[in-house]
């Protein structure tokens, strides 16, 4: 099922159509995200022209294969959103992005003025 959103042709939930190349997509554009940094799944939706939703681009990193960074992939407000995955381990996102040097306040979230990678 395909859920509608509010912008034409932007595909939230299940891919249809041209799902696999929007994955095919996604997948290239986090390979690219360099060790340290980070961006958010807004941020992957915009630079992909909107096409798919901030969720969408999440249930897509969920399936990834191997060689895909996902971890390097947080929230809107910096934090990480695999902490509420029941089928996945709690602070595993936090502790790949530290082993990059990418620290955290206090509140759990990351500074995306200072980590985020701006795609050129």
């Amino acid at each position: 099922m395909v859920y509608p959103s509010r912008v034409p042709g932007r595909v939230h939930g299940d891919l249809q159509g041209e799902g696999d190349g929007l994955r095919e997509e996604v997948f290239a554009l986090v390979r690219r995200i360099p060790r340290g940094r980070v961006m958010t799944y807004g941020q992957i939706a915009t630079e992909l022209g909107s096409r798919l939703s901030p969720r969408a681009v999440g249930w897509i990193l969920h399936r990834c294969p191997e060689d895909v960074p996902w971890h390097r992939v947080v929230n809107a407000s910096g934090g990480c959103s695999t902490d509420r995955l029941p089928d996945f381990p709690t602070g595993l996102q936090r502790a790949m992005l530290e082993a990059e040097g990418v620290t955290f306040r206090d509140n759990g979230t990351l500074d995306l003025a200072v980590w985020r990678w701006p795609v050129e």
